[in-house]
């Protein structure tokens, strides 16, 4: 009988006792995602709806839509870190995966269908809104495919959701011509669920991308505060992501070359021994 009390206490042990370190930096990220749903609903879809000229409102809720999922790119780097120092829940793969939908899924996507609905022209909401579900959807069979499928250690099989996201919301900002910006923002989709290699965030490289992530916080929160040449730094950090994400998987590619032909080197030093 005291075994039996002993599994039924464990069975009712709290939600919360059960969770990781790593599965509440998870949830960190889940509600970064939401958040910037929201402040992109009440900062900008909202005003425009009932005729609001407030342009400010708009760009400090823009600012922290996008703040917002860059913090949840920290806690996604950060989940993963202390999951291998520490420990996971058995449920941590799948809360990793539902909170990225909401992080780098669902709130870029939203963001590029409300930056189609503000442009007030009929051809342009329809067609970003074909756009933002194709990121939406790239992000989905991404997650989905990184599940079950075992790629190399120490690289991912495609963009990785979160600079994914970056990367859709910094074409966003650019304010290009419309027509360059949905190509782009399906480029990226593209790389999202491709076979490109990029580089899985370690050592430093992870110092690199947080360095990168608080610099990007910066000069959004200059852009918001419409701080003197805070719109040409923005515009700057945008076109910066875009290189980013076309150079990177360049090193991966450039590591497996080089692999190849150490490896080649030393089947031919061990072909010539005696």
């Amino acid at each position: 009988m005291p075994e039996a009390d002993e599994d039924d206490s464990e069975e009712e042990m709290p939600l919360s006792l059960r969770l990781s370190i790593a599965d509440t930096l998870t949830l960190g990220n889940a509600t970064c995602g939401f958040m910037a749903v929201y402040f992109t609903t009440t900062g900008i879809l909202i005003p425009h709806l009932t005729g609001s000229d407030e342009t400010g409102m708009a760009r400090n809720s823009a600012a922290t839509a996008v703040i917002l999922m860059l913090c949840a790119a920290v806690f996604d780097l950060f989940d993963g870190l202390v999951a291998r120092k520490l420990r996971s829940s058995p449920m941590g793969a799948e809360l990793d995966n539902l909170s990225d939908l909401i992080s780098f899924g669902l709130a870029p996507a939203y963001f590029v269908l409300v930056y189609g609905m503000v442009a007030d022209n009929t051809v342009y909401q329809r067609v970003a809104a074909v756009g933002a579900i194709v990121v939406l959807l790239a992000v989905v069979l991404r997650l989905a495919r990184f599940s079950c499928v075992t790629v190399k250690d120490g690289t991912f099989q495609g963009m990785p959701s979160p600079f994914g996201a970056l990367t859709v919301v910094s074409i966003v900002l650019l304010e290009l011509p419309f027509v360059a910006t949905l190509l782009a923002i399906i480029g990226t989709a593209w790389l999202m669920v491709s076979r490109v290699e990029y580089p899985k965030p370690r050592g430093r490289l992870a110092v690199a991308m947080l360095s990168w992530i608080v610099l990007s916080m910066g000069l959004l929160t200059a852009w918001a505060f419409d701080a003197p040449g805070g719109q040409l730094l923005l515009q700057t950090g945008c076109a910066l992501q875009l290189v980013l994400g076309a150079v990177i998987p360049l090193f991966a590619t450039a590591r497996r070359v080089n692999n190849f032909r150490d490896n080649r080197r030393e089947a031919r030093a061990a072909s010539q021994l005696p």
